[in-house]
């Protein structure tokens, strides 16, 4: 294993580089980690390679290190606030001056995964857009006052979690209204962002660098008719909606006779419970809103993996679909969600 000092020669074509970059995050060491990159510029590395192939990977090792539950959330964040401080003296070292055009760059209503999106800002602004970086969670209406005060020539909108792609429709569309064309990114969007399309995104950048070789090619599109695609949901939806917090109310009542270890927990287990319990709803939800089976299915199989690395074993979360299911009886479509999502949970040799 190589072993990297503040004096040794850095290569991002070297693994074990970007290992240590990696641990340097993890052990929240801000001056090494800014170390590291500062010198990979001295070297001549292009900031955009930085980015997309140090920074980038390592945030996305950070995530799976809590999945699996070898990362406590705390550890978590400050590694993520030290890839922002790195990120910011990658930026502060690579000044372009505008000559494209002008961006609007923003998380939607609801989503707090800020870093990807201001790693997209930063290459944006590196081919030579000038960009406004919105930040996390930004409400529809105060976007689209923004856009009429700067008249932007696109929108980014970011989604990770696809319980905001209603809020993600909802600013798509306006914007759209507004005559500004989006660019959809994140993982809430679906796999390849077979999602974005439903929402009216006018184009889907699965990186910072499809973003860049999209703007680049036949931009601005021409907007058709925002209210092609301005209504989705249907009645199921807006029950579920409107019911949630009884919905979850009634599945945590019922949730000790279905699965009676429930009441040995402790006030952290039961908080985390409920909190989960509200997460089914809400990816039930999403997966009305938008049409498509796999949001739910890919939330359990996900769901599934992070209760397992922490001792919670399938059954407890197949009491909790349970529990809501015993509440949905009058609705087909989502009995057969939530039918779908049990069948995921099951043994290999029951899945048949």
């Amino acid at each position: 294993m190589t072993v990297f000092t503040s004096s040794a020669q850095r290569s991002l074509d070297d693994p074990g580089f970007r290992d240590h970059f990696l641990r340097l995050i993890g052990d929240g060491d801000e001056f090494g980690a800014v170390e590291a990159v500062t010198a990979l510029l001295d070297q001549g590395v292009p900031a955009q390679r930085i980015m997309a192939d140090l920074i980038t990977p390592a945030q996305q090792r950070v995530g799976e290190l809590w999945a699996a539950n070898e990362w406590s959330i705390a550890r978590e964040h400050a590694a993520t606030a030290i890839s922002e401080r790195a990120l910011a003296a990658v930026a502060a070292r690579s000044n372009v001056r505008p000559h494209r055009g002008r961006l609007t760059i923003a998380c939607v209503d609801g989503e707090w995964h800020a870093l990807p999106v201001r790693i997209l800002a930063e290459t944006l602004r590196l081919d030579g857009w000038r960009v406004d970086f919105l930040g996390a969670s930004v409400p529809g209406p105060h976007l689209v006052t923004h856009l009429h005060q700067t008249g932007p020539d696109a929108v980014a909108l970011s989604c990770m979690i696809a319980t905001r792609l209603p809020r993600a429709h909802a600013a798509i569309t306006a914007c759209r209204a507004a005559g500004v064309p989006v660019i959809a990114g994140g993982r809430g969007f679906g796999p390849g962002g077979r999602y974005a399309e439903k929402m009216g995104a006018d184009a889907w950048a699965g990186s910072a660098e499809d973003a860049v070789a999209r703007l680049a090619i036949d931009w601005p599109p021409v907007i058709d008719d925002p209210s092609t695609s301005a209504f989705l949901g249907d009645d199921e939806y807006t029950w579920v909606v409107r019911h949630r917090a009884d919905l979850i109310a009634t599945a945590l009542e019922r949730l000790a006779a279905a699965y009676p270890k429930v009441r040995r927990y402790d006030q952290r287990q039961a908080d985390a419970t409920a909190e989960d319990t509200g997460h089914i709803v809400d990816f039930l939800a999403a997966a009305l809103y938008v049409g498509e089976d796999r949001v739910f299915t890919d939330f359990i199989d996900w769901t599934n993996s992070v209760l397992t690395a922490r001792g919670v074993p399938p059954e407890a979360l197949a009491a909790g679909l349970g529990v809501i299911r015993d509440q949905l009886h009058d609705w087909p479509g989502c009995l057969r969600l939530l039918d779908a999502g049990s069948i995921r949970l099951r043994p290999p040799a029951d899945a048949d």
